[in-house]
């Protein structure tokens, strides 16, 4: 398993400028602070309009991106016949170009069989102590946590994680650009992830880089 993708910092100068990003991490290592410590109760719940649980809490609520690993095809095509009549050259042309456009739609249904990443939307994210719920007409999401089969941080913001669909059991692999999903998910189901037990979850020198711009993080790898 390889390391996060994180941007190296600079070996001299100043430290890169602070972004969005890093408040997300940042506030994601207070939410692992509190959680660590028994804390995390007393937080205030982030308003969301998700149907949570009786003691459930809501930590975070943001737009999100949701991408499915799958096929947007089965392979099939529609086969075009055509029957010509007239004269030898148009006969011909009408020939060759069925069997062109054929060839077409037989290489494209080809390609839309094959796996990939595909976009599935952007909706809101709701991150609470048990699940991610992402909000969608067409594509929502239900993650309970302890339900998933796989997860991990495959870059600085892209939570990945495999489960069984449960309406037919078949396999999911999905993504979701959250560091927080990951770290809350491992917690609660893979708390031997070496993601979180190395601490690599953060990208490497984090902690100096609050320091150098005057925000407190706690230690939380």
């Amino acid at each position: 398993m390889g390391d996060v993708p994180y941007t190296a910092w600079p070996r001299i100068g100043q430290p890169p400028p602070w972004t969005p990003l890093d408040d997300h991490l940042l506030y994601t290592c207070h939410v692992v602070d509190d959680l660590t410590r028994g804390r995390l109760a007393h937080r205030p719940p982030v308003p969301s309009m998700a149907r949570l649980a009786p003691g459930e809490l809501s930590v975070a609520v943001g737009p999100a991106s949701r991408s499915t690993w799958r096929a947007v095809g089965d392979g099939s095509y529609r086969h075009s016949s055509v029957l010509a009549v007239g004269q030898p050259a148009f006969v011909i042309g009408s020939l060759v170009g069925s069997a062109l456009g054929n060839a077409a739609r037989r290489r494209q249904a080809a390609a839309d069989a094959r796996q990939r990443w595909v976009a599935d939307g952007h909706g809101e994210v709701t991150v609470t102590d048990r699940r991610a719920y992402f909000g969608h007409p067409q594509s929502s999401l239900d993650l309970g946590w302890t339900g998933l089969d796989t997860a991990d941080l495959v870059a600085p913001d892209a939570f990945q994680c495999s489960f069984r669909d449960m309406y037919n059991g078949s396999p999911q692999l999905i993504r979701l650009h959250s560091s927080l999903m990951f770290v809350l998910a491992a917690h609660a189901a893979f708390p031997a992830h070496p993601r979180l037990a190395g601490g690599s979850w953060l990208p490497p020198g984090f902690e100096a880089k609050c320091a150098a711009y005057g925000r407190t993080c706690p230690q939380v790898r």
